[in-house]
């Protein structure tokens, strides 16, 4: 079964998941069973996200769309976190004002659902962890561990109603749940702002890029140096390279070798150079830097 069927599927469990938990919540009158319900909603867009950048990955480049689709996904990101976010600050001001005005919820019930939600969860990331090589399904599994812990917390929490009948424990457990979702939420916003604003990916060094291609035989120096994500695990590389006078077809082997390493090292999949030489010398160079002068053709 291909990653995008398992996406799929996944999705669908975990959709299930947020009704289930919703209905649970309900009537139980269980506030952390609710939370945790909109905790798996997170689930469901980070599916949603994976999935839509996997087609999107499919879908090619056009003259108007020359990057393809793969921001469609920041967007989303974008749209969801914010409404996520507003969602919980709706819970926790309901559990604030439980701790006020204590309902307890009936634990069993509590402890019945949330369990049903755990065993898919834990479905759900033995579906997933066999495409960990995508970093759109991994960041899934992140989510999907972090709603099997609040699911776990439920769980723990709804026992303890059984046997004590302590009202407070249910908001104090959707608080803590609330904690996780807002966790998650602002590291959403953060990671799609980055790609917005075009900042350097996560695990990229500029300083170690622009020393890695000095190393390469011909090369003088690098200027103008730029990486940035056109979408989750999709980056891109431009620079100016000052190369050692040479003929073009030197250039080339030089190109190649860089654009090898950038894929291999960083996963950097689009990369754009500008060849520059060091000095303009009479004996046949083809590439010349002009230092904000007009080039002199020899």
């Amino acid at each position: 079964m291909g990653s995008q069927a398992r996406l799929l599927i996944a999705l669908i469990l975990a959709a299930a998941v947020a009704v289930f938990e919703f209905w649970g919540g309900a009537v139980s009158h269980s506030i952390a069973l609710t939370t945790d319900a909109v905790h798996v909603c997170m689930d469901v867009f980070a599916l949603g996200v994976a999935l839509i950048a996997a087609v999107g990955a499919a879908r090619p480049a056009n003259r108007r769309k020359t990057f393809g689709y793969g921001r469609v996904e920041i967007l989303g990101a974008l749209f969801n976190g914010a409404l996520l976010f507003a969602a919980t600050i709706v819970l926790i001001y309901q559990a604030v004002l439980r701790f006020g005005n204590p309902v307890e919820p009936h634990g069993a019930t509590m402890t019945v659902v949330a369990a049903v939600g755990l065993a898919v969860n834990l479905v759900i990331g033995l579906a997933l962890s066999h495409h960990t090589e995508n970093l759109n399904v991994k960041a899934a599994l992140y989510h999907v561990a972090g709603d099997a812990l609040g699911a776990f917390a439920v769980i723990v929490g709804g026992i303890v109603i059984v046997f004590t009948h302590q009202a407070w424990i249910d908001p104090m457990l959707s608080m803590f749940v609330a904690a996780i979702i807002v966790l998650g939420v602002l590291r959403v916003l953060r990671d799609a702002a980055d790609v917005l604003l075009e900042g350097t990916p996560p695990g990229i060094d500029c300083n170690d890029v622009e020393k890695r291609i000095k190393t390469i035989r011909g090369v003088a120096g690098v200027h103008d140096l730029h990486v940035w994500s056109i979408a989750s695990g999709s980056h891109a590389l431009s620079a100016h390279v000052v190369l050692q006078d040479r003929r073009i077809s030197e250039g080339g082997v030089i190109l190649s070798e860089l654009r090898t390493f950038a894929r291999d090292r960083y996963g950097i999949g689009h990369v754009t150079v500008q060849l520059e030489a060091e000095h303009c010398d009479p004996g046949g160079i083809v590439i010349c830097r002009s230092d904000g002068e007009p080039p002199t053709k020899v």
